[in-house]
C-alpha cells in the first residue's frame, strides 16, 4: 500500500463499534491486502495516536434477494485498533450525547 488513505477506507459505524470505543478499541475498514503492521502505521500517523494492538477479520457476503433476482453482498475486511491508555481518536468531532 502506497499511502495511509488507501489502507483505513472509513470508520464502521455500529451500535457494537461505539460500545468498543469506551475500551479505547475503533473499528475501521480496512483495504483487503492491508497487513495488521501497515495498519498500525496507518492509524498512528492519521490521528497521532499510540497502537498497541491490531485484530482483524474478513467479513464474510451474505445473501440477499431484491424479488426474484438473487445476489450476494460485498466482501470486506474490517481491523479493530487498540489504542494506548490516555489516547483516544475523535471520529465524530466533538458532538455530546443528548440525554433523554
Amino acid at each position: 500500500m502506497n499511502s495511509v488513505y488507501n489502507v483505513i477506507i472509513r470508520p464502521v459505524v455500529s451500535e457494537r463499534s461505539f460500545d468498543l470505543m469506551s475500551q479505547h478499541k475503533y473499528t475501521f475498514e480496512v483495504a483487503q491486502g492491508a497487513a495488521k503492521e501497515e495498519i498500525a502505521a496507518a492509524v498512528e500517523k492519521l490521528f497521532n495516536v499510540r497502537v498497541v494492538k491490531v485484530n482483524t477479520m474478513s467479513v464474510k457476503p451474505k445473501n440477499k434477494r431484491v424479488r426474484y433476482v438473487t445476489g450476494k453482498t460485498r466482501s470486506w475486511k474490517k481491523a479493530i485498533v487498540t489504542l494506548a491508555e490516555g489516547d483516544s481518536i475523535e471520529i465524530f468531532g466533538n458532538q455530546q450525547v443528548a440525554e433523554a
